[in-house]
């Protein structure tokens, strides 16, 4: 009743050709010129599997079908509270270090620590009145990353990971409509009940598209006279910032707006920004959905 793990390592004699490989893709050429279509790949994901799950039968112990099919990740694209979890969580882990930077940002122009916001400001200007700096700084900064991280790497090859996966605190509820026939063969108070949280579920993922949509279409709806107020409101903004971008040196400008972005917090408002103020009020579609 224990856990066994088979770790396979496959090594290359030649590292020149390992390298070249790293530079070409993954299928033949054809694959890219001619592409399958997604219910063609499908088709042929699930011939695949049953070529396999037929040899597999026939051999010595026999392997059982839904194993098969459970390796080859054949219904991945089945819903699962369990799987949708983990898909979520990879997110967040993906995002953590955006959201790291924008803290960092803000706790920098909050002045929260007075001595590193004047180190960022020195730093800034340094690289506005040399740009030939920023992209070699940026690489070293990545190259610096890489020599650090290497004391992390990891040990032992890659593994199935219950806690990646949310195995561990996955309900009964939510194992077994993973492991459910499609369609469902539950009893109707079941699958109404699964409905049901399916609505919950999706109904919060609706919100959050429907956010995004709002914010595209106000971005576009900004020159669109859909408004025609706002739009004559922007176009005047460009009109004078063109002129004043042609007049003033971009140094100056981008100077302006970090010190501006940096200021104190005793020079800042509660109250949101005019630009943002602006943002909002322009007009989405929202208003014509039924």
């Amino acid at each position: 009743m224990g856990e066994l793990q088979l770790a396979l390592r496959f090594t290359c004699l030649s590292l020149m050709s390992m390298v070249y490989l790293y530079g070409h893709p993954l299928l033949p050429k054809m694959h890219y010129l001619h592409p399958f279509s997604v219910s063609q790949l499908d088709s042929l994901r699930h011939q695949a599997m049953s070529i396999v799950a037929a040899r597999l039968s026939r051999a010595e112990p026999p392997l059982r079908r839904e194993v098969v099919e459970y390796m080859l990740d054949v219904e991945s694209h089945m819903w699962s509270m369990r799987r949708s979890k983990a898909n979520f969580f990879r997110i967040m882990s993906v995002m953590s270090g955006a959201s790291a930077i924008f803290r960092w940002l803000d706790e920098v122009s909050m002045w929260r620590n007075p001595v590193t916001t004047v180190l960022a400001h020195v730093l800034f200007i340094i690289l506005l009145w040399y740009p030939e700096l920023i992209l070699p700084t940026l690489f070293l900064y990545m190259f610096l990353i890489g020599l650090w991280n290497y004391r992390f790497r990891p040990r032992q090859p890659p593994q199935m990971e219950t806690k990646l996966s949310w195995a561990e605190a996955a309900q009964p509820d939510e194992l077994d409509e993973e492991f459910d026939t499609f369609p469902s063969s539950k009893p109707q108070d079941v699958v109404k009940m699964r409905y049901d949280r399916l609505r919950s579920v999706a109904g919060r993922i609706q919100t959050v598209v429907g956010d995004m949509a709002t914010q595209g279409e106000r971005l576009q709806g900004v020159l669109s006279w859909r408004d025609p107020r706002a739009t004559a409101l922007f176009v005047v903004f460009c009109l004078a910032a063109a002129v004043a971008l042609y007049v003033m040196p971009f140094r100056m400008v981008a100077l302006a707006a970090a010190l501006y972005v940096f200021r104190h917090p005793r020079f800042r408002s509660k109250l949101p920004s005019p630009p943002s103020n602006f943002f909002k009020r322009l007009p989405s579609r929202i208003d014509s959905l039924l």
